[in-house]
Parts: structure tokens; sequence; C-alpha cells
């Protein structure tokens, strides 16, 4: 069935309300690149109430000229619709095409909305805050469960909440004391008052929450360690200002991971959804660019040896088994590296044992290799010193990947530096290099 839908906007539109967001954005995109005119079309007919979170499933350069193609009005309902950090994103990806439209669909909205976008809008993209939503549960300390319990009820009916997983308590100020869960809520009695449960379940006192200017990184960490589904969010005298929920997180999870790998590929993550082959071809054009000045110095260095390569054509094919095994062995120390900087599970100051354990695992991997390598290029060419040469070589080349595939990202991040971008050049080019110069500078001592 979905197979159809996706091909079919008059089926999509039969279909819709059984669909999630998330299957309606991916028909979408078939039916773009299939026929765009078609998109343009269905795309006003898509109920208000999901068309903001529709929206925000479509790649960035479709979601951009979708924007651009909605009405004024089926933008302001479409922000009415979702829930405030989502209003907000779709606010500031219109204010980046178009800042008169954003301007029009915001004086359209309720002032409440307003203010809450507003205020959201001031912190960093980065921040905890920029990724919170105000809608939340709360209740004061001296309020009736059943009283709290009724308003939520009546809250859902209302659709005014969403995805509710704890009450917030929170004092007379607005300040936080801690969250129940509503799990925890439903076995006990209604009858008494949120003060009550805590004087009889001091275990209830303990809660999570990150203020609204902590590293989004350091929220990341938090609901991966503790398996969170929401926290809290506060901000002036631990005032209950909001909250994050998991799927903002598994999002931003998401979108590190990928920007990590197009980085260390040299591919910008910008353009993975791109039609445009002229800007796909640019963006990817640079690092080729890059990496044929590095290619060309590895080609310099075979060109220092051209005497002893003439002499000697064993080693011209044996030369890139030593370039070859020195990259692989770099690159998987440089993946672990990244990934363990990005996780925050090693940093500059404890990196000194994460150096020892690359460095011996490629001296390990080095003898092994060398070994392997040494005695087939013994028997191959029928000569036990060419077999020396090469083995001799892969123990450097392996060596030195391990230790600058460890040093590269650390160094890049001592100069704030993202550990990904470049890396990958960075370390092909040190590992060519040493490759080529250790095999054919043994091969002229040696042989």
């Amino acid at each position: 069935m979905l197979e159809n839908i996706i091909n079919n906007s008059t089926q999509l539109l039969e279909n819709i309300k059984e669909l999630h967001p998330s299957d309606i954005s991916k028909s979408l995109i078939k039916i773009y690149k299939d026929n765009s005119d078609e998109f343009y079309t269905t795309l006003p007919l898509i109920p208000k109430d999901i068309l903001g979170e529709v929206l925000l499933e479509l790649p960035e350069n479709i979601r951009d000229k979708a924007y651009s193609s909605l009405s004024i009005e089926k933008l302001v309902d479409a922000v009415e619709a979702v829930e405030t950090d989502d209003a907000t994103d779709i606010i500031q990806d219109i204010e980046d095409i178009d800042k008169a439209k954003s301007i029009s669909i915001l004086s359209n909205l309720e002032k409440e909305d307003q203010e809450d976008i507003a205020w959201l809008k001031r912190y960093d993209e980065e921040e905890a805050g920029a990724f919170m939503q105000t809608e939340l549960f709360s209740a004061k300390l001296n309020e009736p469960i059943k009283d709290a319990i009724h308003r939520l009820k009546t809250a859902k009916e209302n659709n005014e909440l969403e995805n509710i997983h704890q009450v917030f308590l929170i004092d007379e100020n607005q300040t936080l004391i801690t969250s129940i869960s509503l799990e925890d809520l439903i076995i006990v009695d209604f009858n008494i008052t949120f003060q009550e449960l805590l004087d009889n379940n001091p275990s209830h006192q303990k809660s999570f929450h990150i203020k609204a200017d902590d590293h989004i990184d350091e929220v990341i960490k938090l609901f991966e360690q503790y398996d969170l589904s929401v926290v809290a969010v506060t901000g002036y005298q631990n005032r209950l200002i909001g909250r994050i929920t998991s799927d903002d997180i598994i999002d931003e999870i998401e979108k590190n991971a990928t920007e990590q790998m197009y980085q260390l590929a040299g591919v910008d993550e910008h353009s993975q959804y791109d039609d445009d082959i002229i800007t796909t071809t640019k963006h990817r054009g640079t690092w080729l660019f890059i990496n044929l000045f590095t290619a060309i110095a590895a080609s310099l260095t075979i060109g220092l040896f051209d005497e002893i390569l003439t002499q000697y054509i064993a080693l011209a094919i044996l030369m890139p088994i030593v370039a070859s095994m020195g990259g692989n062995a770099g690159t998987q120390t440089l993946a672990v590296m990244v990934r363990q900087l990005a996780l925050g599970t090693i940093d500059l100051e404890n990196s000194k044992e994460a150096i020892k354990k690359e460095v011996s695992v490629a001296l390990i991997n080095g003898f092994t290799f060398a070994v392997i390598m040494g005695s087939i290029a013994s028997i191959w060419f029928n000569t036990n010193l060419l077999g020396i040469v090469i083995a001799l070589s892969m123990i450097i080349n392996i060596l030195i990947a391990g230790l600058f595939g460890t040093l590269i990202p650390l160094i890049l991040k001592k100069f704030e530096i993202d550990p990904a971008i470049g890396s990958t050049v960075i370390l092909t080019t040190i590992t060519d290099i040493v490759g080529f110069f250790s095999f054919l500078g043994l091969a002229s001592l040696i042989l």
C-alpha cells in the first residue's frame, strides 16, 4: 500500500489519515522528484493539523521550496498545530529564506505563541533552550493529586498537551522541586496532595533537570546515560521554563552522526538531498581539489626514488600495498577517536591512555602483517631482502598511521576545530608519504 501511495498524490490524499507525518513526507519527496508541479499542488491539501510535522520531516532543500510556495495562512495553521520548539524551527527556517514572510506569519499568531517563539529564538542553536518546548504539565506542592489529574485530562481533551510523561512539581515561585512519572502517579491515593506524596516517598525527591544554557551535547549524554524520555529545563534561580523530550534528542544524535560521517568522507551534509548536479559537484569537488594536491605530494615523494624503481619493477607492484595498509589502519583509528571525542568518552586531559592503546594496536598489527607480507613478497619475487624491505616499511607506516590517527583529531579539537573535518585528508597524506618514503628509502639502502 505504501509503495503505491508514495508515487501517487491522489492515493496519498485518500489515505492520509492513516499515515504518519514521516511517511507522508517520504511520499512527498517521491512526488517532488517525479513531478514537482504535482508536489506543489498536493502540499496545500495536507490537513493543517499535521502540515507542520510533515514540513519538518522534509529534507532542507525541499522544505525551503515548500515554505516559499505555501501561503501565509497555511503556514500560520502549520505553526499553530505544532509544539513551541517545532514552531520556532519553522519560523527560523522561513526567516532565513524570506524575512518578510516570517514576520507576517508571526503577526497572525496568538500573542502567547508570539511571545514563546520570540523567547526560544534567543537561545543559541547549541544551547539546550533551543531544543525545549514550553508545553508541560506542572503542579504546586499543595495541590491535591486528583485536581491535577483532572487538569491533565482537560488539557489532553483540548489537544493542549502531547507526549506527557511526568508531572513537574514547583513551589509558589515556579522553582522546580522534583518530578514524578505518571506511571508512579497512577498507583497513589488521588486524595492526598503532592507534598504528602513526597513526605511518604523520599525517593521521589530525586529528579534530573538541566539549565537552559547547557550545551546540547551535555544534554545528549544525560539522556543516553540515564535512558531518559524527558527532562525539565530550568532558568534563573532554578525556575521551571520548559522541557526537552527524547524525540528531539534522537533527531540531534542522528544529525550529529550523519554530519560526522559526511565530514570524514569530505561530503557536505547539506547537499545529501540536493537535486542540483552543479551544486553537488562543486561541494564534492572542493575536497577532491585538496586531495589532488596531497596526491601530487605523494607522487613527488615517489619521484625522489625513480632510479631504484627503474631497477626493481617489483617495488612498483608492492608499493600500493604499503600505502593502502597504512591508510586503512589510520582510518580505523581515526574513526574510533572522532566518535569517542564526539561522545565525550575521551578528551584532551585523559587522552594518554587512548594514544597508548591505539599505538600498541598499530604496533601489533604492524608486526603481524609485516611477517605475512614479507613472507609473501620473498616467495613471490624470490628475494628475501625485498621481503625484509616491505616488512620494515609496513611496521613503520602502520605505526605512524595509528599514532597520527590518534593525534590529528586531538590536535584539531585543541584548536576548537571539528575533528571530523579534514582529518581524513591529513591522515591519508601522511600515510601515503611515509609509506612511499619508508618503502623506497629502505629499498635504496638495502637492495
